[in-house]
């Protein structure tokens, strides 16, 4: 069942009114502080589906609707990709935004729309993906996550022309929980999830790019040597990959360390920012903090990867 977003408050609205970049301050320029104001969610281009009919392993009819708690979403059993367009699309480049929040629900503002529109800003098509939470009954944790996220990928190939985007410039940016969706899906693109449902699938479902902040649920709490989860195995074929971690994360910046130290040791370009405080799920906010500068280093990440011009 379809859902309007709420109404909410929002820091991005003050930078774009006087005309400032909203959030990657020159490096002669003290970043803004965050200031609310109303800022509705942005209208997306176009809303799809990702799959024709019931999803793999879910149920044939939801058993709630979908329900909003200020800028939280849950009870997702349909999901879906809703594309942003820039105003000049001139990187004619896409990336693909998961949100987190724990597989129980997704953090659709400061991990979604608003990332959405920073990526616009930077003439990146954005993609955000709305993916099942709570997973479906019986279904391991993150095993929707993962079906849903290649599903994504290939979909976003399958539509690369009509959408005017390079097929090789597509890359993947999760948040925390969506963090791990990104972390199985780069190591395990290469094993569909789930039976093939049409042409798309096809496709690859590798991303060419890969930004996961404060990815959590993939370093092995229980193992007798720290490690990460059997699910994340990076290997040569993985992609280029950006991590962004607060060492006083609640979650555990191991998460983050240790998915660095085995895409180092699986020989795959890998680049990690660790910030002094932030915590987790500080999303894409302006302010003071060195932390919330991180995405004007995803963005010479994106320019040193020849992803934007």
């Amino acid at each position: 069942m379809k859902s309007t977003p709420p109404l909410l408050l929002s820091p991005l609205l003050l930078a774009a009114c006087t005309n400032a970049h909203p959030l990657s301050p020159s490096p002669t320029t003290r970043p803004m502080r965050a200031t609310a104001a109303t800022l509705p969610a942005p209208t997306p281009d176009l809303v799809l589906n990702l799959w024709p009919a019931i999803p793999p392993g879910s149920a044939p009819a939801a058993t709630q609707p979908e329900s909003w708690n200020g800028p939280s979403l849950s009870n997702v059993y349909t999901p879906t990709l809703s594309l942003f367009r820039p105003a000049k699309n001139d990187a004619h480049a896409a990336v693909l935004v998961c949100p987190g929040g724990g597989f129980t629900l997704l953090s659709m503002y400061h991990e979604g729309y608003d990332v959405c529109r920073w990526l616009n800003s930077l003439g990146i098509t954005a993609i955000l993906v709305k993916y099942r939470v709570p997973p479906p009954a019986g279904m391991a944790r993150n095993l929707a996550g993962l079906q849903d996220a290649q599903r994504a990928m290939v979909l976003t190939r399958a539509h690369a022309d009509e959408w005017h985007i390079d097929p090789h410039k597509i890359a993947m940016l999760g948040f925390s929980a969506g963090g791990q969706m990104l972390a199985d899906l780069e190591t395990s693109f290469d094993t569909r999830s789930y039976p093939r449902v049409d042409s798309a699938d096809d496709l690859s479902s590798r991303p060419d790019l890969a930004i996961a902040i404060y990815p959590g649920g993939i370093f092995n709490i229980n193992a007798q040597a720290p490690g990460l989860t059997p699910d994340v195995h990076p290997s040569r074929s993985t992609p280029p990959t950006f991590i962004a971690i607060a060492t006083d994360d609640r979650n555990g910046s191991e998460n983050g360390v240790y998915f660095y130290l085995a895409l180092k040791n699986a020989g795959v370009n890998a680049e990690l920012h660790v910030y002094a405080e932030g915590g987790h799920g500080f999303g894409i906010r302006p302010g003071t903090a060195p932390h919330t500068t991180w995405p004007a280093r995803v963005e010479d990440w994106l320019r040193y990867q020849k992803m934007v011009p």
